[in-house]
């Protein structure tokens, strides 16, 4: 029997799969095992291998059989249906980049990731300035390529990657909603807390410790340990595919929370990835829907579910027996005011979910004006304290706690900023549905049971894939269209009310 062209596509898609799959673990090892002086080498291999997954997608044959298959598309099943749109896409943004680009951007990013690593650790930002700044020249390149090919502004169309259909015509209304109000809410809620301020939670904890704890929360809440890791990495991160997912945090030995939040922060990100379809998992349907979707799942987790009374009486016996807390100091009370106080901090990890926004914002004003030229990378140190002061309240002391303390610009992510902002939304408006129907939700947290909570995901988000945009989803999820009223619904009622 003949194999149909859509059938040929699947193969040539699974082949791409495999590609991207090692890509991950090339990129993981990079960040927790891989001696800098390897940084050349393991350029060239991503630079091979990214060769390879961008030849595929844009050779005659791929074009060919998409051409084809679209012609017979009415024999095809929903699924598949949507399965050839999304390679029609990938295909199409692949098209506007030619190979050598896409080499030299490897090549640079991988260097790049090496001295931001290195310069973070002198907190010093001139240690890899002029290595973001080919990074930042060869993304302009690639904007506008993709820009033009895609009929979109150039900064439009790398957001358009991370997060599809998702532009700054839409994202623009939510965020201005919550810019007229957070700013009051803000006084507000320290105003609020003053009023019954927490214990501060004092110690040195050892490293082994936390991260006997993280694992122990991490399988309960469902990650799967069988069939991914927990390590150590400057910036914590989660990387990988369904069947092989590496998750990252960092630690500090003051501050217990700071990895465990990380951690439980990534965790969301791979439940996400371990709940996408697996009969699709080697196919573009099968993929998350973006990095704002992803996004959501992770701050779910972290901010809606983790910093909430019902989850920290969970947690509470699990910290006794790991870091040996004791008085009122590791109560959950004082545990939940410890978790949601609201402080004027510079570094985005460490914000609390209201000022959380203003930190997102900054580095999007910051990366357009990267990419329209307005900024130069030499630059963007005084640039980014001088906003800082202005928009957050507080000036980096250094470097580290400026420009440095994320490496995504160093790797080539921009326009990632906004997908972050986005997923806060969308969480958020997701939070509210799932304590609408699901029962006894928080009886169900404080005893550890999240299979209600985990099932509703897979049903309504998950499982879904890349089957529908974002705002289908949400409004199919939620029966209600994507808006910034439920985020501010849930601020309110989480941060105004008696600490």
């Amino acid at each position: 029997m003949a194999v149909s062209p859509y059938q040929q596509l699947e193969d040539e898609f699974r082949r791409l799969h495999a590609f991207r799959g090692a890509l991950a673990i090339l990129r993981w090892d990079a960040a927790v095992m891989m001696p800098s002086g390897s940084a050349d080498v393991r350029g060239e291999q991503l630079a091979a291998l990214e060769t390879e997954c961008h030849a595929l997608l844009t050779s005659p044959k791929v074009t060919r059989l998409i051409e084809r298959a679209q012609a017979s598309a009415d024999a095809l099943e929903d699924w598949q249906v949507a399965n050839l749109r999304e390679m029609r896409r990938q295909r199409d943004h692949s098209l506007a980049m030619p190979n050598a680009l896409i080499s030299r951007l490897a090549k640079a990013t991988a260097r790049a990731e090496v001295h931001w690593a290195e310069a973070k650790r002198q907190r010093r930002y001139t240690e890899v300035a002029p290595y973001l700044a080919e990074v930042v020249a060869l993304t302009r390149d690639r904007a506008a390529l993709l820009g033009q090919h895609l009929g979109l502004d150039p900064y439009d169309a790398l957001l358009d990657e991370f997060s599809p259909g998702a532009l700054t015509a839409a994202l623009d209304p939510l965020f201005k909603t919550l810019a007229r109000r957070l700013p009051s809410m803000v006084q507000e809620g320290l105003a609020r807390q003053a009023e019954s301020p927490s214990l501060p939670i004092n110690g040195r904890f050892p490293v082994s410790r936390q991260r006997a704890l993280c694992v122990d929360a991490m399988k309960a809440l469902g990650f799967p340990f069988e069939r991914g890791r927990l390590d150590e990495s400057e910036h914590s991160f989660t990387e990988g595919i369904t069947g092989d997912l590496r998750v990252t945090t960092h630690f500090e030995l003051a501050d217990p929370f700071h990895g465990l939040m990380a951690a439980l922060h990534e965790t969301g990100h791979a439940l996400y990835q371990l709940g996408l379809p697996l009969e699709w998992r080697d196919q573009p349907v099968g993929r998350s829907r973006g990095l704002a979707l992803e996004e959501s799942q992770s701050l779910l987790l972290e901010m809606c579910v983790v910093r909430s009374r019902p989850f920290l009486a969970f947690l509470k016996p699990m910290m006794d027996r790991h870091l040996g807390g004791a008085g009122p100091a590791w109560e959950v009370d004082n545990l939940y005011r410890h978790l949601t106080r609201v402080h004027a901090s510079p570094l985005r990890i460490d914000a609390d979910e209201l000022t959380y926004l203003s930190h997102v914002l900054l580095r999007c004003d910051l990366e357009r004006q990267l990419i329209s030229g307005k900024l130069e990378a030499k630059d963007l140190a005084d640039a980014w304290n001088s906003l800082a002061e202005s928009r957050l309240g507080v000036r980096p002391q250094d470097d580290a706690e400026g420009c440095l303390q994320d490496d995504h610009w160093a790797v080539g992510q921009f326009a990632y900023f906004p997908a972050h902002a986005l997923g806060g939304l969308i969480a958020m408006q997701l939070w509210e549905a799932i304590r609408n129907e699901v029962e006894d939700l928080d009886g169900a947290i404080a005893r550890g049971d999240f299979s209600a909570l985990n099932a509703w995901l897979k049903t309504n988000v998950h499982g879904v894939g890349a089957r529908s945009n974002v705002q289908d989803l949400v409004k199919d999820a939620t029966g209600q269209p994507l808006s910034a009223l439920p985020a501010l619904r849930y601020l309110e009622a989480k941060y105004l009310e008696a600490r």
